[in-house]
C-alpha cells in the first residue's frame, strides 16, 4: 500500500485530534488536583491520613479500570473504528466530569457520596481507557514514514497539557472566589466547566475522518472479527504484550506519575507548601517540560524509540532520591533545616505500632506508638524508628536531649482519650515548634527558581520516557488488532503502575516516617523496566505499521 501522505487539512484534523484528548485529561485529573477538597467533602467520617489514602483510593480507582476500558473500547475500536470510538469515550467521561461537580457531600448524605464518587471516577476510567489507543493509533496511522515519532508526540502533550489547563481553571477560581468560598463550594466549578468543553470536544471529534489504514482494512475486509481472541490467545502476540508492559509502560507510567502526580502531593500534603503556591510552581514547572515531549517525539525518529525511553528510565531511578531532598530543602528550608539540626526519633516496642491504614472508620490507635506516629504523620514530620523493649511506653526524641514520653490510649475512656491526646498534641507541637520544626511551609522562604527547576528535570524524565511511547506501541502490533494490543498493556501499565503510585507512595511514607521512603516505588519499577527492555525489546521506528 502506498503510504498516505499528510497534508494540511491532515495536519489540521491530527490537531483536532490532540485537542479533543486535551479536555478529556482535563477531566480525569481534576479530581487528582483536588484531592484534599476532595477528602474534606466526601471522606470526613474517618480520620484525616485515611481520609486522604481513601481520596487517593478513589483517585486511583479511575485508573484501575483502565484496562478494563482498554478491552472494552480496544475491541469495539478494531472492528467499529478508531472515531467512532473515542467519540462514545469522550461523551462518558464529559458526563461523568460534569456529575462530579454536582454530587452533595457526605455531611449531607452519608456513605452515598463516596460511593457515587467512587462510581463516577470508574465511569471515567472506563473512557480513558478507550481514549488514548484510538487517538494515538489514529494519529500514528496519519503519520507519513519516519515522522509518526513526532506525530503521535503531539497527543503525549495532551496529558500534561490537561494537567496544567485543570491548574489553570483552579488557580483562576481560587484567586477569583478566595480561598474560603473555594474551599466550601468554588472547587466545584472547574468540574462543572467540563460541560462546556464536552460541547467543544464534540463538535472537534465529529469532524474527523477515519484514519486511512483503518479504511484500506475496511476496503479489503482484513478487519479484525475477533481481537481479543487475536491479540492475547495468539501466543506471539501476547509475548509483545507482556513485554511492552515490563519492558516500555510500567516505568515511562511511574516516571510519569512521578513528576507530575507525585511531586504536586508531595509538594502539599508532605512539605505543607500553600496549596495555590503549589499549583503555580508545579505549573510552571510543566510549561518547562511540555515542549521536550515534542522534541523526545521528534528525536526518537533520528535515533530510536528505546534509547531514549529507557535513558529516561535510568535516569530516574538513579536520581529522584537526590532530586526530592533537594526539593524539600528548596519548597520547605525550615523542615530541612530542623530534620538535620534536632532529627526526630520514636522509640517504641515494635509490636506496638499499628499500620495507620483505617478503611472503614472503626479502628482505635491508641498504643503509645500510635499516639505518636499518627500526630506526627498528620504534621508531616520525619522521624525514624528505634526500637524498645517489650511492653515499654514509647517515646518520642528531638534532636539529642529533648524526650517526649507518650501514654498509653488503652487504658482511658473516650473523653478521657480526646482530652489526654490534645494536651499531649500540644505539649508536643510546644517541643517541635522549639526545636525549628514549622507548622508549614512558610511561602515567603521557598525557593521559588530552585523548585521550579527540579520540577522542571523531572518534567524532562516525564518527557523522555511519555514523548516516543505512543509511536513505539502502535509499531509493536499489526494494524487488525492494533487498538486492542496496545491499549491493553499502557493502561495496565499507567492505570495500575502509575495510577497506584501516588496512594502507594503515601501510604509508605505515612507507615514508615519516612518522607522519602514512597519514593522505592518507582525507582525500583522504573529501574527494572530498564533491564528489561534493554534486553528484550526491540527497535521500532522502521516498522511497516499498514499491515
Amino acid at each position: 500500500m502506498a503510504r498516505h501522505k499528510v497534508d494540511r487539512k491532515d495536519a489540521m484534523v491530527i490537531g483536532g485530534a490532540s485537542v479533543g484528548t486535551v479536555f478529556e485529561w482535563y477531566d480525569f485529573y481534576l479530581y487528582g488536583s483536588l484531592a484534599t477538597y476532595i477528602t474534606r467533602h466526601f471522606f470526613s467520617g474517618v480520620n484525616e491520613t485515611t481520609g486522604y489514602i481513601f481520596a487517593l483510593l478513589a483517585f486511583a480507582a479511575g485508573f484501575a479500570v483502565r484496562p478494563f476500558g482498554a478491552l472494552i473500547f480496544g475491541r469495539l475500536g478494531d472492528m467499529w473504528g478508531r472515531k467512532n470510538t473515542f467519540l462514545v469515550t469522550m461523551l462518558l467521561m464529559g458526563v461523568s466530569t460534569f456529575a462530579v461537580g454536582l454530587l452533595p457531600s457526605y455531611e449531607s448524605v452519608g456513605v452515598i457520596a463516596p460511593i457515587a464518587l467512587v462510581s463516577l471516577r470508574l465511569l471515567q476510567g472506563l473512557a480513558l481507557g478507550g481514549e488514548y489507543g484510538g487517538a494515538a493509533t489514529y494519529v500514528a496511522e496519519h503519520a507519513p514514514p519516519g515522522r509518526r515519532g513526532f506525530y503521535t508526540s503531539w497527543i503525549q502533550t495532551t496529558a500534561t497539557l490537561g494537567l496544567f489547563l485543570s491548574l489553570i481553571v483552579i488557580l483562576a477560581t481560587r484567586t477569583q472566589l478566595g480561598a474560603q468560598d473555594f474551599s466550601d463550594w468554588g472547587w466545584r466549578l472547574p468540574f462543572l466547566l467540563s460541560g462546556v468543553l464536552l460541547g467543544v470536544s464534540l463538535w472537534i471529534r465529529l469532524r474527523l475522518n477515519e484514519s486511512p489504514v483503518f479504511q484500506k482494512l475496511v476496503k479489503e475486509g482484513k478487519t479484525s472479527k475477533k481481537p481479543l481472541t487475536e491479540a492475547f490467545a495468539n501466543k506471539r502476540n501476547l509475548k509483545l504484550v507482556i513485554l511492552a508492559l515490563a519492558g516500555l509502560t510500567a516505568g515511562q507510567a511511574v516516571v510519569w506519575y512521578t513528576g507530575q502526580f507525585y511531586a504536586l502531593f508531595f509538594l502539599e500534603k508532605i512539605l505543607k507548601v500553600d496549596g495555590a503556591l503549589t499549583n503555580q510552581l508545579v505549573a510552571c514547572g510543566l510549561a518547562i517540560g511540555t515542549p521536550f515531549i515534542i522534541l523526545f517525539g521528534w528525536l526518537s525518529d533520528k535515533i530510536g524509540r528505546k534509547p531514549i525511553i529507557l535513558g529516561g528510565c535510568l535516569l530516574a531511578a538513579l536520581t529522584y532520591f537526590p532530586l526530592f531532598h533537594a526539593l524539600t530543602a528548596a519548597a520547605n528550608p525550615g523542615l530541612a533545616a530542623a530534620s538535620q539540626r534536632a532529627p526526630i526519633t520514636v522509640i517504641a516496642d515494635p509490636n506496638a505500632c499499628a499500620f495507620q491504614f483505617d478503611p472503614v472508620g472503626k479502628a482505635a490507635f491508641n498504643s503509645s506508638c500510635d499516639i505518636a506516629k499518627s500526630y506526627l504523620a498528620r504534621a508531616g514530620l520525619p522521624y525514624r524508628n528505634e526500637a524498645a523493649p517489650a511492653g515499654t511506653l514509647a517515646r518520642v526524641t528531638v534532636g539529642e536531649a529533648t524526650t517526649l514520653a507518650s501514654f498509653d490510649g488503652h487504658i482511658l475512656d473516650k473523653g478521657q482519650l480526646a482530652t489526654r491526646r490534645a494536651a499531649w498534641e500540644a505539649q508536643a507541637s510546644a517541643v517541635l515548634t522549639a526545636a525549628g520544626y514549622p507548622a508549614a511551609s512558610d511561602s515567603a522562604t521557598v525557593n521559588k527558581p530552585a523548585v521550579i527547576a527540579i520540577l522542571a528535570v523531572l518534567m524532562i524524565y516525564v518527557a523522555m520516557v511519555y514523548g516516543p511511547i505512543a509511536a513505539m506501541l502502535v509499531e509493536m502490533f499489526p494494524a487488525a488488532i492494533r487498538y486492542t494490543s496496545m491499549s491493553l498493556p499502557y493502561h495496565i501499565g499507567n492505570g495500575w503502575f502509575g495510577g497506584f503510585l501516588p496512594t502507594t507512595s503515601f501510604a509508605m511514607v505515612a507507615a514508615s516516617g519516612d518522607i522519602f521512603y514512597g519514593l522505592w516505588y518507582p525507582v525500583i519499577v522504573a529501574g527494572l523496566t530498564f533491564v528489561i527492555g534493554l534486553f528484550f525489546i526491540r527497535e521500532t521506528r522502521h516498522a511497516n505499521i499498514d499491515a
